[in-house]
């Protein structure tokens, strides 16, 4: 008997574990790098499932369960996150966040249980598993550096043949999954503005820099960043999502400070983009007498899939979500620091849909009322055993040829 054809049905008496599991952890969020609790709950719930567990890594909150077959194979790694975001929920259901200013507004709550579920199969079926299955419960995605690169460093690659993520994801129907070979999720870029002009009375601008009109004419001038310098074959972003300046009516203001973001999916890009905002900012500020400083702070690297696991996806996938529902994703400009793990070693990143209007699941991620189909994390949990195995059985045949 395969793994898999026992994988039906042992995921499906689990579902209600998992539903149990996802709205405990959604009323109990905690932010990046601070998972303590959290971290300590999966322990416990993994310690019950009957794997080998390991907390700490990196020096921080992750943690990685680990199951051993009882037959050789490779070392395949499947990763889930569960750190919240500083949001207010403001759902009204029973399960609602009861932290104040703290929710999971993107799932990571139903990634932790989906895969509190797959370990519990693959200890469950150990005398079936060839080679052996690492975990990763890695904290702080959502908040550069991020937590993989604490994963790795405390040696959750070591010996990995490959390493495969689900995000699930509101903007997908249930019932979906989408990917795409390479380039798949943008490079997520921090900008930070200063600028100094010289402040005074509001009646008297000509004895004044007025630091809003310099700030005013560099958000303007960025904009041709993407529409007149980029290739337009080249997707990028750059937005400004923060102006703070000034305290009141009749006072110019001296100092302006500016936040925003860039997004790439090329070095080359991302390069030029910065060197580009460089020069607008500082020669726009000179311009008008003005001083500027630009910190540019880069996040994760672009998300770059495998083509041959992705194929694997495309193989796969269907058997669960139909020719039709197994999809090529667009690119997406969201980041991702699974990024990091694809930089070591071969995998794929997927969206599994689960998006419904039915129960509500209609809000985009990181939105306040934010609520996703509970279902879907059945439908990710067979997909990442199915790639798993898949690989796995490609691996025992390449063996014995």
């Amino acid at each position: 008997m395969s793994i898999t054809s026992k994988m039906e049905a042992q995921l499906q008496t689990v579902y209600p574990n998992m539903v149990q599991w996802r709205r405990y952890l959604h009323q109990h969020p905690e932010l990046s790098f601070q998972e303590k609790e959290t971290s300590s709950w999966i322990a416990q719930r993994l310690e019950e499932l009957g794997c080998e567990v390991k907390t700490g890594i990196g020096g921080g909150y992750g943690l990685i369960a680990t199951i051993r077959g009882d037959k050789p194979g490779p070392v395949i790694a499947l990763r889930t996150d569960m750190d919240a975001l500083p949001i207010q929920d403001e759902k009204t259901t029973a399960y609602a966040s009861r932290v104040p200013g703290v929710m999971h507004a993107c799932g990571h709550d139903a990634h932790t249980s989906t895969m509190l579920a797959i370990a519990g199969f693959y200890a469950e079926n150990k005398a079936l598993v060839a080679g052996e299955r690492r975990l990763f419960f890695q904290p702080a995605e959502e908040v550069c550096p991020g937590g993989a690169l604490g994963m790795i460093a405390g040696g959750a690659l070591d010996g990995v043949d490959a390493i495969y993520g689900v995000h699930l994801w509101t903007p997908l129907p249930y019932g979906t999954a989408a990917t795409r070979p390479g380039p798949f999720m943008a490079a997520p870029d921090e900008i930070y503005i200063d600028i100094k002009g010289k402040g005074g009375h509001g009646g008297l601008p000509h004895e004044t820099v007025d630091a809003v009109v310099v700030a005013s004419a560099i958000v303007q001038a960025i904009q041709s960043i993407v529409s007149r310098n980029v290739n337009p074959l080249d997707p990028a972003v750059v937005s400004i999502g923060s102006i703070h300046a000034g305290s009141t009516a009749n006072v110019i203001a001296e100092k302006c400070r500016m936040t925003g973001t860039v997004r790439s999916f090329t070095e080359e890009v991302r390069a030029f983009i910065k060197d580009r905002l460089k020069t607008i900012v500082m020669q726009t500020a000179a311009m008008y007498g003005a001083t500027a400083e630009l910190e540019y702070r880069e996040g994760y690297p672009p998300v770059m899939n495998d083509a041959a696991e992705t194929a694997r996806f495309f193989k796969i996938a269907p058997a669960e979500f139909g020719i039709e529902g197994a999809m090529e994703s667009t690119l997406i400009m969201a980041g991702e620091d699974f990024s990091y793990y694809l930089r070591k070693v071969p995998g794929c990143f997927m969206f599994v849909g689960a998006g419904n209007e039915e129960c509500g699941a209609v809000y985009p991620h990181h939105h306040p009322r934010f609520d996703l189909d509970e279902r879907a994390m059945l439908k990710a949990a067979k997909l990442m055993i199915a790639m798993a195995e898949d690989y796995a059985a490609d691996a025992t045949a390449a063996s014995h040829s």
